[in-house]
């Protein structure tokens, strides 16, 4: 393990994930030809960085799954259905994390069970530590980057459509992508 630089031992603290500032978003090629982009616009999360001790991190986020927006009304609600979140049922979509691996002076893995439609795997993403600075408001902010590419199917969604061409309508691997800006609480 790489020993915390003392850039991240000065960012010990809980933070708040400013949703305004953040994204978390998704990618699925669509027609085998194309990709189609999303995000959830509705979430919030917690982390609690020990900077002394990284591997003691713990990172909480919850996603509205009704938030999905990909710019097209009709495929959000086909994406909101039981074909694919089933979000009457399953309403949210939780990362609770249970590993932090520092990889580099500002890089690591955030291993954690994500839950998508009740259904839960490990995961784990690999992330940047973009950086750190106080905001006009005296809010010491922090940002990362990272992203994981999941299998859909793991999680129950098993929707699809053949093509006349060969292949399917919407890809099984998605790609999950996480920008975030996180308030310092204390």
């Amino acid at each position: 393990m790489t020993a915390p630089t003392a850039a991240l031992a000065q960012l010990t603290g809980v933070y708040a994930i400013d949703p305004s500032h953040s994204r978390i978003g998704f990618v699925a090629r669509h027609a085998m030809v194309t990709k189609v982009r999303g995000s959830f616009n509705d979430f919030e999360g917690r982390v609690v960085f020990d900077g002394d001790d990284p591997s003691a991190t713990e990172v909480t986020v919850t996603i509205q799954a009704t938030s999905i927006d990909t710019r097209n009304a009709q495929r959000d609600e086909h994406l909101r259905s039981n074909d694919f979140l089933a979000m009457e049922t399953h309403p949210e979509i939780t990362f609770v994390s249970t590993a932090f691996r520092q990889t580099g002076p500002d890089t690591f893995d955030l291993t954690g069970d994500l839950t998508v439609r009740g259904v839960t795997h490990p995961v784990t993403v690999p992330f940047t530590y973009e950086g750190a600075a106080t905001d006009p408001f005296g809010n010491l902010r922090v940002g990362f980057e990272g992203s994981v590419t999941i299998n859909r199917r793991d999680y129950g969604v098993t929707w699809n459509a053949a093509l006349e061409t060969g292949g399917v309508l919407v890809s099984e691997k998605i790609v999950l992508e996480f920008e975030v800006s996180a308030i310092k609480q204390s």
